[in-house]
């Protein structure tokens, strides 16, 4: 199921597994539908946006620098997990982008983090976007006021992480709702299936899962077949269908 394989010297299968990370590997579209997220917002992040001013057409920066620029542009695996949090600080809390853009700078410039979205360490309160540096918890916005940890952590607990804490391994994307303790079946991980959705503890796509019912076959003849259960079988249709 890997492309990883176990017998790989440690210091050699972690390089490989951060190329894993890196390669450009999802179209927006199909990172748009992973994450349930529209594509014309992620393409809004990814390539930036325009919009008017009194002195013409200008665009945005974007958010995050996607692994190749193309045209088309693809996302890694990496791309993929900031292109998650992000849509937690959005879509979920509402802060606003310009606080996310002062988070992103502040970090590059003060604390020499490039990439904000990929902290473990990253938190938010209301409108203030924080990231906990050297024992204290950082105000990134405008008020400079220490914050306590506590929204976006809730997300990135659905990341499984490297044994140091700061490179994310693997996804659990929610499958039809924000409940961020739902079941944990389906996995997103660069290492098993080409990155693609798997059921986590048999590394089965879940697209072929979906086909296979649409085909005809029953949950029971799935669960069966695979050596699941009828409720990871479920869980993986109700996924490809509501993303």
């Amino acid at each position: 199921m890997s492309p990883v394989a176990p017998s790989l010297d440690p210091d050699d299968r972690a390089g490989l597994l951060r190329q894993l990370r890196e390669r450009p590997a999802y179209p927006l579209t199909e990172a748009a539908r992973y994450l349930r997220v529209a594509p014309a917002t992620l393409r809004a992040w990814v390539c930036g946006r325009r919009y008017a001013t009194q002195g013409g057409d200008r665009r945005s920066a974007p958010l995050i620098v996607p692994a190749e620029s193309g045209p088309p542009p693809l996302l890694s695996f990496n791309n993929l997990i900031e292109a998650y949090v992000l849509r937690a600080l959005r879509t979920v809390h509402d802060t606003p982008l310009p606080a996310i853009r002062a988070a992103l700078a502040y970090a590059e410039r003060e604390l020499r983090i490039e990439r904000l979205l990929l902290s473990r360490a990253l938190a938010t309160r209301a409108r203030e976007v924080c990231l906990e540096h050297y024992g204290e918890l950082r105000s990134l916005w405008k008020s400079g006021q220490l914050a306590v940890r506590a929204v976006v952590e809730a997300y990135l607990s659905r990341i499984d992480w490297d044994e140091a804490g700061r490179l994310p391994l693997r996804l659990y994307p929610l499958v039809a709702t924000e409940r961020v303790d739902a079941p944990r079946h389906i996995a997103i991980d660069p290492a098993i299936g080409f990155g693609r959705p798997v059921v986590r503890s048999r590394g089965i796509s879940t697209r072929v899962i979906a086909e296979r019912i649409d085909a005809g076959e029953t949950v029971a003849e799935l669960a069966d077949d695979y050596g699941l259960a009828p409720a990871e079988i479920e869980e993986a249709v109700v996924y490809e269908r509501a993303a």
